[in-house]
């Protein structure tokens, strides 16, 4: 059976990018990034492309490519566009399908929706990218009560970097969300790196 995985984090720049490299080529998976805002040219799609191996994969196009590195309601309006939640459309595959979000999940994407309204509409369980720092226990309980709220389903945490065991098992003790690897801190990030890192997750 195929899955769709949105990935999700607790932050910016905590490492979404590069936990939906290691999945993609884990599961040998298609790739899409709903909405990419800025860095057209060094875009998460195309870093992805570069980190995989495999030739099962497809990376499918952005459905939004917004000019600047704004939150993409600001960046949509500036660039003439109006984001609409529904008018997303899942590309098709036969394929695992892993989708990575464009910051957390409340990141507006127009002026009355964020990216958490995103998540049913593309019928996805979520995977969250957590990171351990102070204030991250605080975060990653934050981004799982509201996915709560809303009735989504979480296939559970990946902490990426440096391990901090204590934090990681309150959250897992507290929410019951299974923990699904640990990525420590890779020494360099190309494709054999990406390939090898695969091991440290359990999906």
């Amino acid at each position: 059976m195929n899955n769709t995985y949105f990935i999700t984090g607790i932050g910016t720049g905590i490492g979404k990018t590069i936990v939906s490299a290691i999945l993609t080529q884990k599961l040998q998976a298609d790739y899409w990034k709903p909405i990419q805002s800025g860095d057209l040219d060094q875009s998460d799609s195309l870093s992805v492309q570069h980190l995989i191996s495999n030739t099962k994969t497809i990376i499918h196009p952005e459905q939004y490519r917004l000019s600047r590195p704004l939150s993409p309601h600001l960046s949509a309006r500036l660039d003439g566009i109006e984001i609409n939640v529904n008018a997303f459309k899942v590309p098709e595959t036969n394929n695992h399908l892993i989708i990575e979000g464009a910051g957390g999940l409340m990141v507006p994407i127009n002026e009355k929706e964020l990216l958490l309204d995103l998540i049913p509409v593309l019928k996805a369980k979520v995977i969250i990218v957590s990171q351990n720092y102070l204030g991250s226990i605080n975060h990653t309980l934050l981004t799982l009560e509201v996915l709560k709220s809303r009735n989504i389903q979480v296939e559970g945490i990946i902490f990426n970097g440096e391990a901090n065991p204590e934090s990681e098992s309150y959250i897992a003790n507290y929410t019951g969300i299974p923990i699904l690897g640990n990525i420590p801190k890779l020494a360099s990030l190309d494709q054999q790196a990406i390939a090898e890192a695969g091991q440290f997750i359990q999906l």
